[in-house]
């Protein structure tokens, strides 16, 4: 039997046509979308497309072809970015880009592993003893390393464990109030040190402390001298700091050893960053304990590391505490990869030629330029950032664009991130790897098309 309606069919409510959910995930592009994404992404991207149909943006039977094109590029949020922004450690781009030897670590470790487990002898070993041992190569005045979470983790251990177990009450920590720093993000070193429940002795003033001030704070109740490199801003004129060698003897006499936050994770000395200090210069200057981060000057992944004598290390790493604070084996791997494979990125970019710079500059202008857009090469000023060398500017070359095109250069995939000067976008080379100037020039046509009428 067939119904024919009488009259005039004048509406048909096109929503009672969109497709049910499982008929749409039904489709085969988004039965392999969910073996990749999981099935919360996938089914989320198909109500969107469902709901655009409601609203009569798209027709019903275009509800699978909307919902894959909504579908993510992966099942983390996190999106991939070209740091032009000159600044080589950015924090809030996730500080040092990992090497492709990092990465494959990574990937590697991914599954199960050997990281607490001697293969050949079927037993129970030392959690991380590849990455560590690199470490330890890496600096051999160290007599041990450790590896926690990142440097603020390394204080709050330190500051911790090495409280004097025979002195009662809190732990006395000696610091010069010029050294009392806030990295960002309202983070303050004093905040951090008290809720160990130790208590700080500030010494000197804020651009003059001297031996005498530490001298007369330093006493049977010190758990450690603490010496932290103010990395993220200078102090100028009328000036006065103790070196390590003076605090060390100072310490040697009352018992009470050196800590000294370096902050950036610089290992050994490098000619372009002279006031930078490094772990093995402050282990060579006396200091007993050296903390650092793994992810600024190092360009590994973020740890917080500690270097030097055996005594102290041990009684960090034996801490109950250390327990909450161990890396997993990801960041062990990547560590690893970061201290024995190729150049890091981030040390890359540090020793980048400027002549070099401004040759790729004028190869993508060149490129852009066909292309109709306003590019231009101009000299640059880079920064390492990410709390290291304040104050040092590296020689870079930028392309400068129309500033209109921030925006999309941000949204577009991968995203793009530039600076913002005199009303230009400037997009500086330091920043990014050879490799990455052909995607750059990609992203920045893109944009330039969608951006255009």
């Amino acid at each position: 039997m067939v119904f024919r309606p009488r009259g005039n069919l004048r509406h048909v409510d096109t929503r009672r046509l969109v497709p049910r959910t499982d008929l749409v995930l039904s489709d085969p592009r988004l039965v392999a979308a969910e073996r990749r994404l999981g099935r919360t992404l996938v089914k989320a991207a198909v109500g969107r497309a469902q709901q655009r149909a409601r609203d009569g943006q798209i027709a019903p039977e275009q509800v699978a072809d909307a919902a894959v094109a909504e579908l993510p590029a992966r099942a983390a949020g996190l999106t991939p970015v070209i740091n032009a922004t000159g600044v080589l450690v950015h924090t809030n781009l996730g500080r040092a880009p990992l090497s492709a030897a990092a990465v494959d670590a990574i990937a590697a470790a991914a599954g199960s592993v050997d990281v607490e487990f001697d293969l050949a002898a079927g037993v129970r070993a030392r959690r991380g003893a590849d990455a560590l041992d690199a470490l330890a190569q890496a600096v051999p005045a160290a007599e041990a390393v450790a590896v926690v979470n990142n440097n603020a983790a390394a204080l709050v251990l330190a500051a911790t464990a090495l409280a004097r177990p025979d002195v009662s009450g809190s732990a006395e920590i000696v610091i010069s109030r010029g050294e009392l720093i806030e990295i960002g993000d309202r983070f303050r070193l004093p905040d951090l040190l008290a809720c160990t429940g130790a208590t700080l002795r500030e010494v000197g003033t804020t651009n003059r402390t001297t031996v005498a001030d530490y001298a007369e704070a330093t006493g049977p109740r010190t758990a450690f001298i603490l010496k932290v490199h103010p990395s993220n801003f200078r102090v100028e004129g009328f000036t006065a700091a103790v070196g390590v060698p003076a605090l060390a003897e100072l310490g040697d006499r009352h018992g009470a050893p050196v800590v000294f936050d370096i902050g950036s994770g610089l290992l050994v000395p490098h000619p372009l960053l002279p006031d930078e200090p490094s772990a093995a210069s402050a282990l060579r200057d006396g200091a007993a304990l050296v903390t650092a981060s793994g992810d600024k000057l190092l360009g590994g992944p973020q740890a917080g590391l500690l270097l030097g004598r055996a005594d102290l290390v041990r009684r960090l790493t034996r801490h109950p505490l250390a327990r909450a604070l161990r890396v997993d084996k990801l960041t062990l791997a990547a560590l690893e990869a970061t201290l024995t494979g190729p150049v890091p990125p981030v040390a890359a970019a540090l020793a980048a030629d400027p002549a070099a710079l401004f040759d790729r500059a004028e190869r993508a202008v060149a490129h852009l330029a066909e292309a109709g857009l306003d590019a231009r090469v101009v000299p640059a000023s880079a920064a390492v950032g990410g709390g290291g060398a304040p104050g040092v500017e590296l020689p870079s070359a930028a392309i400068s664009l129309p500033e209109s095109l921030a925006v999309p250069l941000r949204r577009g995939s991968p995203a793009v991130v530039g600076r913002l000067e005199g009303g230009r976008l400037l997009l500086d080379l330091r920043s990014l790897l050879p490799e990455q100037d052909e995607p750059l020039a990609a992203a920045i046509l893109a944009a330039a098309q969608r951006l255009s009428p």
